[in-house]
């Protein structure tokens, strides 16, 4: 008999409250090991909100995030600090700091570990350097110095340095021309199989999501409305749904689920 797939993340009666605003509603949602799962929604819906409570920036109203069968609403900073050793995040500008180096903003996590010695740093360093294709050379220039694409891709190698079992990913693409926003998917989508990564998304960008996504989580009406593979969230007749995926946006990304229908 099959074994079921391994929960990476569960959510379970998340609420999200701003003063009187609801964002989030008794929400549920589950990760599995080894999928990109892809959490969209409308503005406002609560999406990176969602993704910073995931990773312990913020807090739920009331309710329970459960990350590697961990709780975190009751994690102490023991148990945070754990947890986090086992994901790595890209933040949507790449927020890297602009007074440290390529090599520095790469090195930091593992620095921060306090028991690796420099020489085994440096090496990590430029392996991870060489994993998202970047060159050796790059290594001392400062992010002022980087393209848009460079920056994520260092953004991506620091998210990389502890070999991270989870990814999470804040609009990966976002702010890329087409030529660097191909790259970069490819690029991610190598890494997800070659490290076995489970990756969790939020993006707005349809056609990096037909390209990468196992799942779509759809934040709508305070809750997830569906956690599906694509084909099956397109065909439901909520009105969020339509508007995001059968726009002219979506019929053009929808061009190349038909040309290539392997993708989901």
């Amino acid at each position: 008999m099959q074994k079921p797939p391994e929960n990476i993340i569960e959510i379970r009666g998340l609420w999200t409250v701003f003063g009187d605003f609801v964002v989030h509603r008794d929400l549920d949602l589950d990760v599995e090991s080894g999928e990109i799962i892809s959490i969209v929604g409308g503005s406002g819906s609560g999406k990176t909100t969602l993704l910073r409570q995931m990773i312990g920036l913020e807090q739920p109203t009331r309710g329970s995030v459960r990350i590697f069968g961990e709780p975190m609403e009751n994690a102490d900073h023991r148990q945070r600090l754990e947890a986090r050793k086992r994901w790595g995040m890209l933040f949507q500008q790449g927020a890297l700091f602009s007074a440290l180096t390529v090599f520095e903003n790469i090195a930091l996590p593992l620095r921060e570990l306090r028991t690796l010695p420099e020489d085994l740093i440096s090496d990590l360093v430029m392996l991870k350097l060489d994993m998202v294709r970047l060159k050796p050379s790059d290594a001392n220039k400062l992010p002022s110095d980087l393209s848009g694409g460079m920056i994520k891709r260092v953004a991506l190698a620091r998210a990389l340095a502890l070999e991270p079992e989870l990814l999470f990913l804040d609009e990966p693409t976002a702010g890329l021309d087409p030529e660097s926003c191909e790259s970069f998917v490819l690029l991610i989508r190598a890494l997800h199989r070659a490290l076995g990564l489970t990756i969790v998304m939020v993006t707005h960008d349809l056609d990096t999501l037909f390209e990468l996504t196992t799942r779509v989580a759809v934040l709508a009406d305070q809750h997830v409305i569906a956690n599906a593979p694509v084909k099956e969230v397109i065909a439901l007749p909520h009105q969020f749904v339509k508007q995001f995926f059968l726009g002219e946006r979506g019929q053009r990304a929808m061009e190349v689920l038909r040309e290539y229908p392997f993708i989901v």
